[in-house]
């Protein structure tokens, strides 16, 4: 019972109850990592991709793989997440219990395990379904169908899936109030799926946490297997150590590269970069005869005439005769209708299949 009792402490109360802001920033956080490490691989793709193309092709298949490192290696240390342990946040066991764990106690197994899958598993698929989604709706709209055997579930799946995402968003809005109200210990399904809540890290989960990496020491191995394991533990420890440690450092600028380059933020500041509309030319001393276009389209607006040879000008877009124009622009430097600067080789001739 000693040994039970110096991983306890004591009960959670309501101070150790993480807000709502707490609760869904540490839940942005790795939904904005992603999108952002995604855009560093995507540049790299683009410019060399014999050399990195492989990195955009598999890139969900890698991040999974580095995420599930990630999430265990905190999830062992601090019995938390990596973004639930930045907010200074763990979990501990549901029940009915009167004292909580150290962080460094872990969870369960049971907990632990489920917590993993929830954390890494379903975002990934929920990932994968989107991208199905997205090129079945593509392949829909360039009528390019599946086997007749497959069209009704193929139609069924793109008409529920709106429904179904619906279903899902609301599930997490609806467990965010209960939340806010008090009326749910969790803010997300995925806890209560998991078996775990989430409550403030403590000054004695601090405490644990700095003395537990001076105290560890490499334990006596005596066989080849065991050897074997303890150094594949180590390199896996190193990775998610390495990995962990260099995302924490990144974590600001990979949020304000998600912001940079989200769709939202590219509207504004194309709207904030974007030349403004020059005004209208200012029409500078014309011939009378050019003071008022023509009312027919077919009439020169210079000799009144219809056109022969019909000529643009590349600078304004009015059409002359290939002789006034000529003679005008070369005399003037400029269109007679707007004003424009216009040299000859802005002279475009018009081809019409009469002529």
């Amino acid at each position: 019972m000693a040994e039970v009792g110096a991983h306890l402490t004591a009960a959670p109360v309501g101070g150790d109850r993480p807000s709502v802001f707490e609760a869904v920033a540490q839940d942005s956080l790795m939904a904005a990592v992603k999108p952002a490490l995604q855009h560093l691989v995507k540049v790299l793709a683009e410019s060399n991709p014999g050399r990195y193309g492989f990195l955009w092709h598999w890139f969900d298949e890698i991040y999974v793989l580095l995420d599930l490192l990630l999430q265990q290696h905190y999830l062992a240390r601090s019995s938390a997440s990596f973004s639930e342990n930045f907010y200074s946040l763990k979990r501990i066991p549901m029940g009915d219990g009167r004292q909580q764990p150290l962080a460094t106690a872990g969870l369960p197994m049971r907990q632990h395990w489920k917590s993993l899958l929830l954390l890494v598993l379903v975002p990934y698929l929920k990932g994968k379904l989107e991208k199905l989604v997205s090129s079945l709706r593509e392949e829909d709209e360039y009528s390019i169908h599946p086997p007749s055997s497959w069209k009704r579930f193929y139609r069924a799946f793109l008409a529920a899936y709106p429904y179904i995402n619906m279903t899902w968003e609301g599930w997490f809005l609806i467990q965010q109030l209960c939340y806010i109200l008090g009326k749910a210990e969790h803010h997300s399904p995925m806890l209560k799926l998991a078996g775990v809540c989430l409550v403030r890290l403590t000054a004695k989960d601090l405490q644990a946490l700095e003395k537990k990496w001076p105290e560890t020491t490499p334990g006596q191995t005596h066989s080849f297997t065991s050897q074997v394991q303890s150094a594949m533990r180590k390199a896996l420890g190193g990775i998610a150590f390495s990995l962990s440690t260099g995302l924490s450092i990144s974590v600001f600028f990979l949020q304000f590269l998600d912001w940079w380059y989200s769709s939202e933020n590219q509207e504004t500041i194309k709207a904030l970069t974007a030349f403004p509309t020059p005004p209208p030319p200012v029409h500078l001393e014309q011939e009378p005869s050019s003071a008022l276009l023509p009312s027919l389209r077919t009439v020169c607006p210079l000799c009144r005439k219809v056109r022969i040879n019909a000529t643009a000008l590349a600078t304004s877009g009015f059409v002359f005769c290939y002789r006034c124009a000529y003679s005008y622009v070369k005399a003037h430097q400029r269109c007679p209708v707007t004003g424009y600067a216009t040299e000859l080789q802005h002279l475009v001739k018009l081809y019409s299949p009469e002529s």
